[in-house]
């Protein structure tokens, strides 16, 4: 299959999904007087409380319920992306390393975007963008919206995040940064395998690329249509890249380069212009021993795994870059244009082995499972912004901002090989040799090929204009705007087994590594068979092209009485148009039942409605304030989930397959939040947050499957969601002494419960799902009753160290929803503890050293006290040196 570089332009349907820009007023440094020198500066405030204090006045200001997290606070933590940052954030889990779950709702249930507009999502299994795309060195601030104003989208259950980038510097930057790390997984030898010449950079060379042949049988449709000859298929499987055996060797160390450059300049006393650029390398390993169970059965209160790889190694490789460049112009601080460009890149690159056992090969039988598993995927996204801002002073200060986005991501994944082998105890000793007592298995797939292409393009424009009133005790900021946001996507899997059967002797299949079995000198004096030795397994469904388009206006208004009470509210009406049309391979025509004659309506779906908001906040003083907020919002169904085609959740690993006809989440918030500023920005808050949603979208488990359980997508009837947050920020100087000076404590805590009720007959007629489910009242999916952060800071008072001891723990959550009597299977809580130094020999040069996961926890998946998954994480380490020129 082609790059996802050479698959633009998209196929075309209609088009894509929602943003809003918020107002975000430009600052701009003073200038100076150039006569003015200043030999030496001393500060002896606190890092985190110097530039903490910005963000916490945003988020004061700020009329309706948000969460902002600064650059500093993320390097603080060292926290090297968005996703692991997040986490920080009051009530919000992180999900895979990629995924954000605020208050404990699914990724569903919450929109992303990037300095204020909509994003491509380059992830196969979700519409929303995995957030480790993005470095943290790239990042200005993360701002998580909690309670739903008419500016944003209306698609917003748990909260829009929202990813803004560093901008023009206020005076000349240029800094470099290196950094070396590991993990204590990687001491030792770990399985590999021989890839491309370019991983480095993270861009296969074509070594694991479809061969020509293959193209031009796919592209012609002559493999779906008839069986490939024997010699054909011989000659076929000569062109395959067979070189997928393990090998142990040793894991290189982690390291990581980055770099930004950046000024502004004045042309004349009017107009100043500047820019920055920033670029960034990442090449790092993971190592982990597992466990995956599959099918249990019970035996009286014994409950038995019959499916299970309990002997698992994997490795797996990343390699990250990205690179951005801003440029602004300004005219008399008064109108400003700023345009963008973002690349973010992503290569992962795994190796399995796993060792076990099924319903059908068993230990009594003398017999073992080994498979050998190689995943590989490029995923990219490119963006281009430009964006403007301008304050007319002779309108009474009318401001009016405009913005537009064009991103484009891509996921390519060419070449994912799975391979069966067969162990047999042939001494009777209970040992099982991988070399000397191993053969191909001589079944239907002995080893099966996929490739597949993700693109993903949302083109997203949009408008706010606000103007200013003063009426007596009264300030008035009316508002209004509008977003047009148009996304398409296609996708192709190719996928096909090679069927052992073929080989009329059996005994060439003995031995332990595919690429000697099938070696081109093994094919060419092999006798075969009449059984093909490729068959096609794509099915109907792997093609699918799928498009949403919004169109939203809005109108707000923001009241001050008397400098006490404020008022904000307004409407949203969005009108929302999705298709989602899976294709037969085979034909290229639609896949549809054509003996349902609503078929094709199932796969379209349009709504257009009014959202309301409105949020009161009463300020009893400068340093205290009570906030209360109600907003409607709607959850949509993700592009995959209302086609009837079947994918990998990354996350289980187990198979999910749509629904067609999927109905939409209607939701109603409610928020209430008291907040304390103190001095040296010290502060608490304590939130009351409730959610009742109708016909809320969750999963749900089909029974009787050969593998991992089907995950299926349904509604439930009802659901709701109640909590409380609470955070805090307290410096220690009131115990007296220097010491206690220079420590501070924060955290946060996120107490919460949710409930969703199933029809047992309603979810059967939606989805054909056997009426085997076991609770039909439960949790929401991926919802923990408790989230909590705490960390302890220090500044030593000459300013040269600092330090912090993070700790970050959730409750469990249900991740595979439990069925034929067997309990939900349960995300075990993870305690993280991290550690961070930093030291500043100079004004210069700062070293920092990060000590992530100190307790060495794994992750862990269990239900009714039997373990069903397990990971080791390891405990990470790592060095840096940064330099400012």
């Amino acid at each position: 299959m082609k790059s996802p570089v050479q698959k633009f332009p998209l196929r075309c349907l209609s088009m894509a999904v929602v943003a809003a820009m918020t107002l975000h007023a430009p600052v701009y440094a003073q200038e100076q007087d150039e006569e003015q020198v200043l030999d030496e500066v001393v500060t002896t405030g606190t890092r985190l409380k110097g530039t903490a204090t910005a963000v916490l006045q945003e988020r004061k200001n700020q009329a309706f319920v948000a969460d902002i997290l600064g650059a500093e606070q993320i390097s603080r933590t060292g926290d090297s992306d968005a996703a692991s940052a997040l986490r920080r954030v009051t009530g919000l889990t992180l999900v895979d390393g990629k995924f954000i779950y605020v208050r404990g709702l699914g990724e569903r249930y919450s929109s992303t975007q990037l300095n204020g507009s909509a994003v491509p999502s380059p992830d196969p299994s979700r519409s929303v963008i995995p957030l480790d795309l993005f470095p943290s060195d790239i990042i200005e601030s993360l701002s998580v919206q909690k309670s739903f104003s008419p500016s944003m989208p209306a698609a917003f259950g748990g909260g829009n995040v929202d990813i803004r980038l560093k901008t023009i510097p206020s005076d000349f930057v240029f800094n470099m940064t290196g950094s070396l790390g590991g993990n204590s997984e990687n001491f030792d030898d770990a399985l590999q395998y021989n890839g491309g010449s370019d991983d480095w950079f993270g861009k296969d060379d074509g070594t694991r690329a479809a061969p020509q042949e293959f193209e031009v049988l796919w592209q012609n449709k002559q493999f779906f249509n008839r069986e490939l000859g024997t010699t054909e298929a011989k000659e076929l499987l000569k062109t395959l890249n067979r070189d997928v055996d393990p090998h142990m060797s040793s894991v290189d160390p982690d390291f990581g380069l980055n770099m930004t450059l950046g000024n502004i300049y004045d042309f004349n006393q009017d107009i100043s212009y500047g820019f920055l650029m920033t670029a960034g390398y990442d090449n790092s390993w993971s190592v982990a021993d597992e466990f995956i169970g599959e099918d249990a059965q019970r035996n009286g209160e014994e409950i038995r795994l019959v499916r299970f790889f309990d002997e698992v190694q994997s490795t797996e490789h990343s390699v990250k870059w990205s690179g951005m460049f801003n440029f602004g112009i300004d005219y008399n601080k008064q109108h400003r244009i700023d345009v963008s460009q973002v690349i973010l890149n992503d290569t992962v690159d795994e190796i399995r082995e796993k060792i076990g056992n099924s319903n059908n090969i068993q230990l009594s039988d003398g017999q073992r499972i080994r498979d050998i598993e190689t995943v590989y995927e490029e995923r990219r996204l490119y963006t281009t912004q430009v964006k403007g801002t301008h304050t007319f002073t002779a309108l009474n200060f009318l401001a009016f901002d405009w913005r537009y986005s064009l991103g484009r991501s891509a996921r390519y994944a060419p070449a994912n090989v799975d391979v069966r082998f067969i162990l047999t105890d042939a001494n009777g000793d209970g040992l099982y040799d991988k070399v000397n007592e191993s053969s191909l298995t001589n079944a239907k797939t002995a080893a099966r090929y996929q490739f597949q292409d993700l693109n993903d393009r949302v083109e997203n424009a949009g408008w706010n204009m606000s103007y200013p009133l003063t009426l007596d005790k009264w300030e008035v900021e009316l508002k209004t705007g509008a977003d047009f946001v148009s996304k398409s996507r296609t996708a192709d899997n190719r996928r096909f087994d090679v069927n052992t059967r073929g080989f009329a002797d059996s005994s060439v299949l003995v031995g332990s590594s595919l690429n000697d079995i099938l070696g081109d000198d093994v094919l060419d004096a092999a006798a075969l068979n009449s059984t093909p030795l490729i068959s096609n397994t794509t099915i109907d469904g792997d093609d699918y092209a799928a498009a949403q388009k919004v169109d939203a206006y809005y109108l707000e208004a923001d009241l001050f009485y008397n400098n006490q009470w404020r008022i904000s509210g307004g409407f949203r009406w969005e009108d929302f148009r999705q298709a989602v049309v899976p294709f037969r391979p085979s034909s290229n025509q639609i896949d549809i039942d054509e003996t349902d004659p609503d078929a094709l309506s199932k796969l379209t779906f349009q709504e257009d409605d009014i959202y309301a908001a409105v949020a009161l906040t009463y300020l009893m003083s400068d340093t205290m304030q009570f906030r209360f907020s109600y907003g409607d919002t709607v959850v949509r169904p993700d592009l995959r989930e209302v086609s009837n085609s079947t994918y990998i959740d990354p996350l289980t690993d187990s198979p999910v397959q749509g629904t067609p006809g999927l109905r939409t989440t209607a939701m109603k918030n409610y928020d209430a939040r008291w907040e304390w500023y103190l001095d040296q920005g010290d502060n608490v808050s304590v939130g009351l947050f409730y959610k009742d949603m109708a016909s809320p979208i969750e999963s749900v488990q089909s029974p009787s499957q050969d593998g991992p359980p089907l995950i299926r997508i349904a509604n439930a009837e009802t659901g709701e969601l109640t909590g409380i947050e609470v955070e805090f920020l307290k410096g220690l100087g009131f115990l007296g002494g220097e010491v206690w000076n220079s420590i501070f404590v924060s955290g946060n805590v996120t107490l919460s419960d949710s409930k969703i009720v199933l029809d047992r007959q309603n979810i059967v007629e939606q989805t054909g799902v056997s009426a085997a489910i076991t609770n039909l009242e439960r949790r929401l999916t991926g919802h923990s009753k408790y989230v909590a952060n705490l960390q302890v800071g220090y500044d030593a008072p000459n300013g040269n160290h600092s330090a912090s001891l993070v700790y970050n723990v959730f409750g469990d959550r249900i991740l595979i929803p439990g069925i034929d009597g067997f309990d939900d299977s349960y995300e075990a809580p993870f305690h993280s503890i991290d550690l961070v130094y930093t030291y500043y020999p100079d004004f210069n040069s700062t070293v920092k050293v990060k000590v992530q996961n100190v307790l060495d926890e794994q992750r862990e998946l269990e239900f009714e006290n039997t373990l069903f998954r397990s990971e080791t994480k390891g405990i990470g380490f790592s060095l840096s040196y940064k330099h400012e020129f």
